[in-house]
């Protein structure tokens, strides 16, 4: 056990919660460093570091479920902590649901064992100036590429958690892990009185996998120039194409209507819809825990329940919902995971560019902005922005329209899927091009 202190920490809270008369428990100590700091031009607007221990106890007394966290980790607070925890527990009503998984469905020393390379062991060696210099690094190679730049801002983001769980039915797993981020945004002025603003940015668990703040900035830049002129077009029915890394909006109201809650609570379209066909046959998603240097990857989830390689869909079938421990009781149903790990998707043989030229009236949808989306009955609408394509050429930036819809159909009318996932995300989203789209604008 690399993590002896967090260990020690959960072993004792959780044999302290048994003492206090919880019939079982499950505790995790964690330990997390982080750094957070954003420029706007050249100034530091906000530095922020932060080093925070934690112990989270869910118990279980008879059926009766609670969850606590604590920053205080001194014996003789966590003994009042813990002792009045199991008290405030006893109030609330049982519920015959409530328990730790059972043990088989704990990972195994062949699981455990999976190396997915999630920590970057130079991360206390990184100097504090380099991760400073990354970002005014974003600021200095812009400065000046175009008059009409407003402001320029840039962030560095890292962390380290590290974190060990523990059951009172015997399960104990550990956790280490890092992740850099690095971001840009730009905003510029537009003759039409607008101040457009686009982004770029990426994450990964190493830092010198991370684009340099020199392509990051560039590609900010580029979208956010890329915005003078927007306007609306005629509402309509067209072809509508996402760009990859926006995809994960269309992809959501396949994914938020997948949990065991939403199930259980008939508050999902896809309910009773295992082996049906829920998407067009080109879309296959696979969640996959052991991809290496995964933003996702682990081997167990937050109940412990051990991670498993799973096709959610398969060449447009349904084939599993994120059923956890809890709602896996409530439905009857052999519980996977309540939440997803990292997620692939099929792609085919077509660059953007490719997909562009298919199009012979369409959008090509950028960035989504608010909306709504009914679970239930698959309902959406959704702002968007993005570029209005004719014969296979971008003509021209468009914002302030929306569309909407029903998932099903969306999905029913998926006619590409492009060749380019979305690297920096657990959500490696391609682009989607999609047939018979409701726009509406002017």
């Amino acid at each position: 056990m690399r993590l002896e202190k967090l260990s020690n920490t959960a072993e004792w809270a959780v044999n302290y919660a048994l003492r206090s008369g919880a019939a079982e428990a499950a505790g995790t100590a964690a330990d997390i460093k982080s750094l957070n700091l954003s420029l706007v031009n050249e100034e530091i607007e906000k530095l922020q570091e932060s080093n925070q221990n934690s112990l989270t106890l869910d118990l279980y007394c008879e059926h009766k479920y609670s969850s606590h966290t604590t920053n205080d980790l001194r014996e003789e607070s966590l003994k009042k902590f813990i002792s009045e925890a199991v008290k405030m527990t006893n109030f609330l009503a049982a519920d015959e649901a409530r328990t730790l998984p059972d043990t088989s469905l704990y990972p195994g020393a062949a699981i455990l064992s999976e190396y997915l390379d999630l920590n970057d062991s130079a991360f206390t060696s990184i100097d504090f100036n380099k991760k400073i210099a990354s970002a005014e690094k974003i600021y200095k190679s812009v400065k000046g590429k175009s008059d009409r730049i407003i402001n320029i801002s840039a962030g560095y983001n890292d962390s380290v958690y590290k974190s060990v769980k523990v059951h009172s039915n015997g399960f104990a797993g550990e956790t280490e892990r890092t992740v850099f981020s690095l971001y840009a945004s730009v905003s510029v002025s537009d003759p039409n009185g607008g101040k457009p603003a686009a982004g770029e940015g990426c994450a990964s668990r190493y830092f010198n996998e991370l684009l340099t703040p020199e392509e990051i900035a560039n590609k900010a830049l580029e979208r956010a120039l890329g915005k003078i002129g927007q306007k609306k077009i005629d509402s309509g029915v067209y072809k509508m194409l996402v760009e990859n890394r926006a995809g994960g909006g269309p992809a959501g109201t396949l994914l938020r209507a997948l949990g065991g809650r939403a199930l259980q609570q008939k508050n999902s379209y896809l309910e009773g819809m295992l082996g049906e066909k829920v998407a067009a046959e080109k879309l296959t998603i696979t969640d996959d825990p052991f991809l290496k240097k995964g933003l996702a990857s682990r081997h167990f989830d937050g109940e412990g329940l051990a991670a498993k390689r799973m096709e959610i869909i398969s060449n447009g079938l349904l084939n599993a919902y994120y059923i956890d421990n809890y709602y896996g009781k409530k439905l009857n149903m052999a519980p996977y995971s309540g939440s997803s790990s990292n997620l692939l998707y099929s792609t085919g043989d077509k660059s953007m560019k490719d997909l562009i030229r298919l199009i012979d009236k369409g959008i090509l949808v950028t960035d989504f902005i608010g909306g709504n989306f009914n679970s239930t009955t698959g309902d959406f609408s959704n702002g968007i922005a993005g570029f209005y394509i004719e014969n296979g050429e971008i003509k021209f930036p468009v914002n302030e329209m929306n569309i909407s819809g029903n998932a099903k159909d969306l999905w029913a009318n998926l006619i590409e899927i492009g060749n380019d996932p979305y690297m920096y995300s657990s959500n490696r989203t391609p682009s989607f091009l999609f047939d018979k789209v409701d726009f509406s604008g002017k």
